[in-house]
């Protein structure tokens, strides 16, 4: 039972993922990247196997097999791969509005600015 319910919570997040980022708006393609990485986040920890109340790290008196304790590779994937989803978003949040700031427009490929942009003046 809680297999089915992990693989449909990573089927709902990569649901929303796609259609998020299939959107013409930054902020929800944004919103839609950040749900993908938390559903391949759920992916990576289902693989160590769904153990309840064993112990990630080896110890005293408990013979060192995955019978005994859970696979730690996959928690420390996914921990790596959180930061690495953070600095992404973050970097992505810059960009974004960046952009807004240039186009003034979150429209992904700015089509639907209203008028066109004046040319800047670089300060000396």
């Amino acid at each position: 039972m809680m297999e089915f319910a992990l693989a449909s919570a990573v089927g709902v997040l990569v649901a929303a993922g796609v259609y998020l980022l299939l959107r013409a708006r930054s902020f929800e393609v944004i919103l839609g990247l950040t749900l993908l990485s938390y559903a391949v986040n759920l992916l990576i920890f289902s693989m160590g196997r769904l153990v309840v109340g064993k112990p990630p790290v080896l110890q005293a008196g408990l013979d060192p097999t995955l019978a005994n304790h859970v696979d730690p590779l996959p928690q420390a994937l996914v921990l790596t791969a959180i930061v690495i989803g953070f600095g992404m978003t973050a970097v992505l949040l810059v960009v974004s509005m960046r952009s807004r700031a240039d186009n003034r427009s979150d429209h992904v490929d700015a089509a639907d600015a209203a008028e066109p942009l004046p040319q800047r003046e670089e300060e000396a």
